[in-house]
């Protein structure tokens, strides 16, 4: 070997081995990106649920209720319009004053009354209702803490942080640390999260009526986005002529896509609200408005899965005498629809998630009741959590990140169904 030749063979070697380098540098280098995305995900989804898994739980006290009829204003035997309009909430004080007699003064006995949730009144009036020979006598029934004392009951209050600096004060904590020795404390799972809506009262405050707001919204906006989307892909696809004005059209497609969604509320609250005068704060306007900022993404991924269907099985289709409607809905949909039903699925869980749209139409107005149809004022999951992450209270907190958490869940349920569809319609 010549000494020219042993050089070149050195310096390619040497040029390889470099390379190598660089491409093993390349790949720890995205194994580091990965890692780091996984670090922040973890991070991110350790922090909600570790402030929101206390949501689920509720502490209740047992208290000592003297059903006394004097104390309730009515009188033996009293219909059930009278034992409605009852004072419970003064029986529910007259027995946390004898439970606890020394508490003394305006300031203690207010503190105390502050240990039972205010719905405690409400629980203690359907109870009677159901059970009206209750009526003179005395029993011990669980009724709801308040969020503050539960929080303390919980652990998540310390002794340690100075008293002016916390809202469960030392003598509450006293009156709780007794109840716990008594046996007279209890946790629970809520229920209340699941089958109430919201509330001033973090202890009474729950997301059924922003499901079914979320529902109704999700409903209106499948139902006019989907056919519509799907359509419009077939028409440019399939039958529209190349000329400047379908290029338009797709160019204004793709920039539609990209517009922020709030420009999509300001459009629903000047066309839908004030001109055309449809009701506030309701899911009929909030599922036209998410519609239109889904089209985009439905008519583009639907666009991209008949494209994706192989040109053999229009010819085929054509050759055996099918016109262009039959070879397009019996041959090209069929094969392409499962790329269509994933797109038009993640284009539903990004509506699922989004607020600013429906901040701007209204519907982030405090509901409490559940709408019973799209023209029904309500609220929507995403807008219910940026209420209660508004709030100051401390079990507003928690109940926010329990309400992330249940989003999350449906939004993983969504792209689960996607992935199933896509491979159900493939097998076929």
């Amino acid at each position: 070997m010549s000494k020219e030749s042993f050089t070149n063979t050195a310096a390619i070697q040497a040029s390889l081995k470099k390379r190598y380098a660089r491409e093993k540098r390349f790949q720890w280098y995205g194994r580091l990106a990965v890692l780091t995305g996984f670090v922040f995900l973890f991070i991110l989804l350790a922090d909600i649920v570790g402030k929101g898994a206390p949501a689920f739980t509720q502490q209740y006290i047992k208290v000592t209720v003297e059903f006394d009829p004097d104390r309730l204003g009515v009188e033996p035997g009293a219909s059930d319009e009278e034992l409605r309009k009852a004072d419970y909430l003064g029986v529910v004080k007259s027995s946390l004053r004898a439970m606890f007699p020394e508490a003394s003064g305006r300031q203690e006995k207010r503190q105390l009354y502050r240990l039972i949730s205010i719905g405690a009144e409400y629980d203690l009036r359907d109870y009677v209702l159901d059970n009206p020979e209750l009526i003179g006598q005395t029993l011990d029934i669980w009724l709801l803490a308040h969020a503050e004392a539960g929080a303390y009951l919980k652990g998540q209050i310390s002794r340690k942080i100075p008293e002016g600096d916390r809202r469960v004060k030392d003598i509450q904590m006293q009156w709780l640390d007794t109840l716990r020795e008594q046996g007279r404390t209890e946790s629970r799972f809520n229920t209340l999260f699941f089958t109430e809506g919201d509330s001033r009262e973090p202890e009474l405050a729950g997301i059924k009526a922003a499901l079914y707001g979320s529902f109704f919204t999700l409903l209106v906006t499948f139902l006019l986005a989907f056919p519509i989307g799907v359509f419009a892909a077939v028409y440019l696809e399939e039958f529209a002529p190349r000329n400047r004005l379908t290029d338009l059209i797709e160019i204004n497609i793709n920039n539609l896509a990209a517009v922020p969604s709030i420009v999509f509320g300001l459009l629903g609250l000047a066309v839908f609200i004030n001109f055309f005068e449809l009701p506030r704060s309701a899911p009929l306007v909030g599922g036209i408005v998410l519609s239109l900022m889904t089209l985009p993404t439905i008519i583009i991924t639907s666009r991209a899965s008949i494209q994706s269907v192989s040109p053999s099985i229009r010819e085929a289709a054509l050759g055996v005498g099918a016109s262009p409607l039959q070879t397009v809905f019996h041959h090209v949909l069929p094969v392409a629809m499962p790329g269509i039903l994933t797109g038009s699925i993640i284009g539903m869980a990004q509506a699922l998630g989004e607020s600013a749209p429906l901040l701007m139409i209204g519907m982030v107005a405090f509901i409490m009741d559940v709408p019973g149809g799209v023209t029904d004022p309500s609220t929507v999951l995403p807008v219910q959590i940026f209420l209660w992450a508004d709030s100051p209270e401390r079990g507003f907190t928690e109940k926010t990140s329990a309400a992330i958490m249940v989003l999350m869940g449906f939004l993983i349920v969504m792209n689960a169904l996607a992935i199933y569809l896509r491979r159900r319609f493939e097998l076929k």
